[in-house]
């Protein structure tokens, strides 16, 4: 009976990360940065299978952790984010004065790196589970969030 539940797993994340907003109309318009939580939430079966390793488990928080590490905080942890259809893709030498810097193909708010990173995810995770929400937290009282009921 157990072994049919569906259970949702959580990891946190925490790095630090600049952007700034082209156009806005506010002082996110100029470079600035954020230390950022990200929380991720899958669902599956839990595996029942003695002869696995992974027995017990939705999926290994080992191989959870690699995953997002990979997609997400590994390309974007200390670096400085801009649209790259903005002017600042053509900034003379920026890219030699900084060593990470991500140039995205959208205006880099929070909502729309939550959907980025939420996309990047969604391309390594096992095919029996789900991303069941995501959370990116730009300040101690700001977030974006989805998730996976409201959108299917």
């Amino acid at each position: 009976m157990l072994n049919k539940s569906t259970i949702r797993v959580t990891k946190k994340f925490t790095f630090d990360m600049a952007h700034a907003l082209y156009g806005y109309d506010g002082p996110c318009k100029n470079i600035h940065g954020h230390t950022y939580i990200l929380s991720v939430t899958l669902k599956g079966k839990v595996i029942n299978e003695e002869s696995n390793p992974k027995n017990g488990m939705v999926i290994d928080f080992t191989d959870f952790k690699k995953i997002v590490n990979d997609q997400v905080i590994s390309v974007f942890d200390h670096s400085l984010v801009l649209n790259a259809n903005s002017p600042h893709a053509n900034l003379k030498d920026l890219d030699k004065n900084f060593e990470k810097i991500n140039y995205v193909p959208y205006q880099p708010s929070c909502e729309n790196l939550l959907l980025d990173f939420l996309n990047k995810i969604n391309l390594k995770i096992p095919e029996n589970i789900i991303v069941n929400s995501i959370k990116l937290e730009e300040t101690p009282t700001s977030f974006a969030e989805w998730f996976f009921d409201d959108n299917f």
